[in-house]
């Protein structure tokens, strides 16, 4: 590689820059394939990421949405994210998630090796941790901020509206998701109209279970629309809230589906936390995954230079932004 700055190293830069200045980005389709690419995803891949949500099953408790889900960790102290075991999930009242089943144990079905093993999603990690790590911000109560490690859950979801349902990315209405970090990257739709599933951003002064449509706008931030494939939204969860509107079909007579990766990103918990029973750090022992945050990404960046063009690089234990 030549001692010329990579377009992609150049924008990253730019990003993380943003990110640490605005609390949040949103990264265009386009934009996000040039940097995946640059990451290791292949050609292969990305397309493959485009029809990944079509295996997914039923949800724990939501009628107009399909789901898998599944553990990692940012490894840092080790340069690598790797794949946890199974653990049920919950969100709770306390975390600004007001919703029918709040405080609820939900077990989804798992991911499996068809997006864990696809280049393109483990980029997205890359990416996240490239953006986030050493980023400090507001902290969580209970949660343990004196690891370098952190805790991903990632779902992989499908809203569905039809004839009998309305699909609602967000039925809670205004919240946050327990969590430090929450990164929303699109994979695709059908039938859906153009002013679907906008989120919006808000304050932390913003009521919690508020509807999108009903938020006072003096506690609106911005508002994002997911449309075009990888179009990708990252922001701090303990500082801002959010709503979504619902998916809305274009042809009332066929269903609508809007295919979406959540990665939820916060440390571990500690005792008399909700999670606490559910957040183990053991490996997945049926469903094994690394990936190395360490020596060279691929054949077009270099992972070490690119650490040393973010100054004192992105995974070190010492750094404070």
């Amino acid at each position: 590689m030549s001692l010329k700055m990579h377009p992609v190293i150049a924008d990253l830069i730019l990003l993380r820059k943003q990110f640490i200045k605005s609390r949040l980005i949103f990264v265009g389709g386009p934009r996000m394939t040039a940097i995946l690419k640059a990451l290791g995803a292949t050609n292969s891949a990305l397309e493959k990421m485009k029809t990944v949500s079509n295996g997914l099953r039923g949800d724990p408790t939501l009628p107009f949405r399909k789901s898998r889900n599944g553990r990692f960790c940012f490894d840092f102290e080790q340069s690598k994210v790797r794949r946890l075991e199974f653990q049920p999930f919950v969100l709770s009242v306390e975390e600004n998630f007001v919703r029918h089943d709040s405080g609820q144990i939900r077990k989804f079905e798992e991911l499996d090796e068809d997006l864990q093993g696809n280049s393109a999603l483990q980029a997205l990690l890359k990416f996240k941790a490239l953006m986030f790590h050493g980023v400090a911000t507001k902290q969580r109560p209970k949660l343990n901020y004196k690891t370098d490690n952190f805790i991903c859950t990632l779902f992989n979801l499908r809203t569905v509206t039809n004839k009998d349902l309305l699909g609602e990315p967000a039925l809670e209405g205004v919240h946050s998701d327990g969590v430090d970090f929450t990164m929303t990257t699109f994979l695709g739709s059908k039938n859906m109209t153009d002013n679907s599933a906008a989120t919006f951003v808000h304050d932390i002064d913003a009521p919690n279970a508020v509807r999108w449509d009903e938020v006072d706008p003096k506690h609106t931030l911005g508002c994002y629309q997911h449309r075009h494939f990888l179009d990708t939204l990252l922001f701090v969860d303990h500082e801002r809230k959010h709503s979504l509107s619902p998916v809305y079909a274009a042809d009332a007579e066929l269903p609508a589906t809007r295919d979406m990766l959540i990665f939820f990103t916060r440390k571990p918990v500690v005792e008399g936390h909700v999670s606490h029973p559910y957040d183990s750090l053991k490996p997945h022992t049926i469903r094994p995954m690394e990936v190395s945050l360490d020596g060279e990404c691929d054949a077009v960046v270099d992972w070490n230079q690119l650490q040393g063009y973010f100054g004192v690089g992105p995974f070190r234990k010492d750094e404070v932004i």
